[in-house]
């Protein structure tokens, strides 16, 4: 009996694309688990949390304290500000004029971050200060068209990173302190009964040369920390 080899080969054939298919799903299976993973780590790297503040253990030695509202009822050491997932570029002029006093705590606004909170001695000995805030992270050099804004009683400040071409601060800011650093500020005299507020917003601005569409899909997580200078008498 003659074999027939056409029906062989194609059996053969049919064979092999079941296995290239079931390599190909476990491979794409693979890769899917890999990517969601990743991106959940991303998640709650950028998206738990994009600002926290906290002082360190001398100022508690000192009877000094955060609280969110101003009333030693809600002291703490560290605050937290809820996250804003998705921000696109504005401009400064878009903030609420009244951001600084609208409320405490987080008070978000459109396509910006914003949180108030006081510091408040309770202490009996005068102190100064440094408030920090630091970049911890950042992803596509998202840092380039941020714009920090703060207001320390009352008084206001911009901080941004310099121009990338001339290297000269932006218009309207003061440059950060470093690549890592964006704000470094003294406090002196802060006395016993001393009560501090402080308002940090956080957008990206979109008059900001270096704003553009490769910054999309990018990301940043920073910390803010407040310490006590040693005051030698």
């Amino acid at each position: 009996m003659k074999r027939d080899y056409n029906v062989s080969t194609t059996a053969d054939k049919i064979h092999k694309k079941k296995i290239f298919s079931r390599i190909a799903h476990a491979v794409l299976l693979v890769l899917l688990l890999i990517f969601m993973i990743s991106y959940s780590i991303l998640y709650i790297v950028y998206n738990e949390t994009n600002f926290s503040i906290s002082v360190d253990k001398d100022m508690l030695k000192s009877s000094i304290f955060l609280s969110e509202d101003g009333s030693l009822e809600n002291k703490s050491r560290k605050l937290s500000a809820y996250a804003a997932e998705y921000m696109d570029n504005i401009s400064v002029n878009w903030i609420s004029e009244d951001v600084d006093t609208e409320a405490d705590g987080s008070h978000n606004g459109t396509n910006y971050v914003a949180y108030s909170f006081y510091l408040v001695h309770t202490g009996s000995n005068p102190i100064n200060y440094w408030y920090e805030i630091d970049v911890d992270d950042t992803i596509r050099d998202l840092d380039d068209a941020i714009r920090i804004m703060i207001y320390h009683n009352g008084e206001k400040k911009i901080y941004a990173k310099p121009n990338t071409q001339t290297n000269e601060a932006e218009e309207g800011t003061e440059k950060f302190f470093s690549d890592n650093i964006a704000v470094l500020e003294e406090r002196k005299n802060f006395n016993p009964g001393d009560k501090d507020h402080f308002t940090v917003v956080v957008w990206i601005e979109g008059d900001d040369p270096d704003c553009n569409n490769e910054l999309l899909g990018g990301g940043i997580k920073m910390h803010m920390d407040i310490t006590e200078e040693r005051i030698v008498r």
